[in-house]
């Protein structure tokens, strides 16, 4: 048993679900600590059985009730140092015993799961991506990503599993109401990976054997699920893949996914 499930995902805030026969995990706590409770309960998962929250990063779309969550249900903490001291509101909510730092790059174990945290380009203080991995199979998730680089690739290598970053299209962001200074962040090199790019992305994880992916952290000003779907499908298109070889999904900001069995 190894499966994932997307409780919330795009610009308004982001919260992931993953989880073994013995072995529960959030990544990432950023709507309401109701929302959260709600979708676990939704999916037959009682919230005080979880084995910890992993962190990204310090961005509130990814923290806003990490601090409560923790508190409420007693969890544990797995963040890096310089993401813990960027987010002093959450960091003074959790207990101080349910506080665990790791070093990015650097792997750690959770129940039966390893953890493989990696960095990737975007602004905050340390940001990661991860890499989770039940005993030969390996899921991966990388969202807020400026842009892609050889070593993201290579963390993402061999995933059976990729929850993978389509923020915006960038004609949509060009035309969107965001001020120009927020254009510029979004489409800059530590601002968010364009639908296209997760496209390419995936058509190279392919040969690597990559059989499902979600696209997620959708912007809802500069993109849309149809839109970010079609354009990463034409890219797979363009590169001769096959549509029985691969199942690709797209992330609702509102509502959880369908669990993902491997």
């Amino acid at each position: 048993m190894f499966n994932f499930c997307s409780l919330y995902s795009g610009s308004s805030g982001n919260s992931l679900f993953v989880e073994t026969k013995n072995t529960k995990l959030l990544v990432d706590a950023g709507v309401s600590c109701k929302k959260i409770e709600n979708a676990l309960q939704d999916i037959n998962i009682d919230p005080s059985t979880l084995d910890g929250i992993l962190v990204t990063h310090e961005h509130t779309d990814h923290v806003q009730s990490l601090g409560t969550l923790a508190r409420k249900f007693d969890l544990n903490v797995f963040v890096n140092q310089e993401t813990l001291d960027a987010m002093p509101k959450q960091r003074d909510k959790i207990p101080a015993k349910n506080i665990k730092t790791f070093k990015v790059c650097d792997n750690f174990e959770i129940g039966d799961l390893k953890i493989h945290p990696f960095s990737i380009p975007h602004d905050a203080v340390n940001p990661c991506g991860f890499s989770i991995y039940k005993e030969d199979k390996k899921i991966s998730i990388a969202t807020d990503i400026g842009h892609m680089t050889n070593a993201i690739l290579k963390n993402l290598e061999e995933s059976l599993f990729i929850m993978l970053e389509a923020n915006y299209d960038p004609e949509v962001l060009r035309c969107s109401s965001y001020p120009f200074s927020l254009k510029s962040r979004i489409a800059g090199p530590t601002g968010h990976l364009p639908n296209e790019m997760a496209g390419k992305t995936i058509s190279y994880l392919l040969q690597s054997g990559l059989k499902k992916a979600m696209l997620g952290h959708l912007s809802k000003e500069s993109n849309f699920p149809e839109l970010a779907y079609q354009t990463v499908l034409d890219e797979l298109i363009s590169n001769n893949y096959n549509a029985n070889s691969l199942s690709i999904s797209v992330a609702s900001r509102s509502e959880h996914s369908k669990v993902i069995e491997l």
